[in-house]
């Protein structure tokens, strides 16, 4: 079934309730949103000629024309293609062209880094919000288009460990089965609420607007187009019923700030993305009160692996809470979950292994990439790359991250990108980039070197290729890096040396 087929649902049956809302200001009722996304597939049909499967992307900042943006095209029958609106303009147009997007709806502060990098596969470039863009909903507004439970419906950009961004096929069966996951054992969602979204739209926070659309709940886009905890705080005193999903990052950032907490407090704050210290947690909840909850996920199986529920959290007088609340929780009512050795056999309780996955939330497969999804979900179970253990009671641990990805601030980096670029420099014979623990972004990079490039110089490097974000914050000098038998880099051993170096 179509994802659309619920907004259309809620405009009728809850045609005057708020969808989307700018602040404290309603922007547009269900009604008037289950007509924008008619109109909007009516418009790419009929204006620009799209074909039902054809990929749309969408690069922009938060903004209310997001929602409509991604149910017109899925009203349309066509697939989306969310963008990091961080990336760089070289990213983003490797992603436009890997994807083989005809359509990218952009939001303004990109359309020119976009321009830019454009690929020729990419037909039309349209502002969110210019005249182009009106012109879409300038026709007659589409029927409903049908789709199956395996056609695709939102193409994730997830990087790998090669550097080069993967993409993750989810269908309209792995979306639902994401938003039943949340409805039944996350955050269960009525027509009353709200979701803020203050993290951004192509990630997470976007995958939750489903739940909230199946359930008419109100989309809360903040002024500022991204998060400040006092404006967060504002808006969940003018929606009561506010949920929002967040990294530990800006959990923590909530928990430290000044402001008043809101009146009504907060319905949920769901975390993921990026571990979250003990300490920290038990300090949200002190300030908060039961109302966090902790998700593990990955792009290929979306939000939508562990829960550690609001009970478990809240539930201090339980002789192993501190355990629980190290973990990530249990599975997910929609999949499995096991802990398996090199040669993928299922290990016992207690035992550390990579971390496995199989359920009607995980991904059909790369596009166009057979190879890796060969891989990745050999034996039909999805491959996580993470390690882990579970207990005797089903809550898995993260021990470590087997394909070395560092999270910062709720954002995934893989070495390997950032390692490439900084190799471009004549004056860099070697380098490897790891991650440190970081108070309040969780990890920040650290780029070890073998050569005398200086800082500037590979801060230039890095400005020039990738998101700023990926940029390393530090530089060590060494004179060769650490390595095993064959020759490959210790990132262990460097994490370890760099841990003893700023104790």
């Amino acid at each position: 079934m179509n994802l659309a087929t619920h907004l259309k649902h809620a405009g009728e049956a809850f045609a005057e309730r708020p969808a989307v809302a700018l602040g404290r200001a309603t922007v547009q009722t269900y009604a008037e949103l289950a007509w924008r996304a008619a109109q909007l597939a009516g418009g790419l049909t009929e204006h620009l000629g799209l074909d039902p499967g054809d990929r749309i992307c969408i690069a922009s900042k938060n903004r209310p024309e997001y929602v409509e943006a991604m149910y017109g095209a899925w009203w349309g029958g066509f697939a989306t293609v969310p963008a990091n609106a961080k990336l760089h303009g070289a990213e983003l147009g490797y992603i436009l062209e890997n994807s083989g997007a005809r359509v990218c709806l952009a939001g303004p502060e990109l359309a020119d880094a976009i321009a830019e990098h454009r690929p020729e596969s990419l037909q039309h470039l349209i502002v969110i919000g210019s005249d182009d863009y009106a012109a879409l909903f300038d026709s007659v507004p589409a029927d409903l288009a049908s789709a199956d439970a395996d056609d695709l419906a939102w193409l994730f950009y997830t990087s790998g460990t090669t550097g080069r961004p993967k993409g993750a096929m989810l269908t309209h069966g792995n979306m639902a089965a994401m938003a039943d996951a949340y409805q039944s054992a996350v955050d269960p969602t009525g027509p009353e609420d709200a979701i803020v979204h203050a993290a951004p739209l192509s990630h997470g926070s976007g995958i939750y607007m489903i739940p909230h659309v199946n359930m008419a709940a109100c989309h809360v886009i903040p002024e500022s187009a991204g998060f400040d905890a006092e404006e967060i705080f504002r808006l969940a005193d003018a929606w009561p019923g506010t949920s929002l999903f967040a990294a530990p990052t800006m959990v923590k950032r909530m928990t430290e700030s000044t402001a008043d907490n809101p009146a009504h407090g907060f319905r949920t704050i769901t975390y993921g993305g990026g571990p979250m210290y003990v300490a920290d947690a038990q300090a949200a909840l002190d300030r908060f009160g039961p109302c966090l909850v902790q998700i593990y996920g990955q792009g290929e199986s979306p939000m939508t692996i562990t829960v550690c529920a609001k009970d478990v959290i809240a539930g201090k007088e339980h002789p192993r809470w501190l355990a629980r609340l190290a973990s990530v929780g249990t599975a997910s009512p929609v999949v499995e979950v096991r802990i398996a050795d090199a040669d993928d056999k299922p290990l016992a309780a207690g035992e550390s292994g990579e971390i496995l996955v199989r359920g009607p939330s995980v991904m059909k497969g790369y596009w166009r990439n057979p190879e890796a999804t060969e891989e990745t979900l050999r034996g039909g179970w999805l491959h996580t790359g993470d390690m882990g253990a579970l207990d005797d009671d089903g809550f898995l641990t993260l021990m470590d991250r087997a394909k070395d990805v560092i999270i910062s601030g709720g954002s995934n980096i893989y070495p390997r990108e950032v390692e490439e670029v900084l190799l471009r420099h004549p004056e860099v014979a070697e380098v490897s980039v790891i991650g440190r623990a970081d108070p309040e972004w969780g990890e920040v990079l650290v780029a070890y070197i073998v050569g005398d490039a200086p800082d500037g110089e590979l801060d230039a490097l890095c400005l020039e290729s990738i998101a700023r974000f990926k940029r390393p914050k530090a530089y060590v000098r060494m004179d060769e890096l650490p390595k095993n038998n064959y020759g490959k880099v210790l990132k262990t051993a460097l994490r370890e040396m760099d841990a003893k170096a700023k104790a």
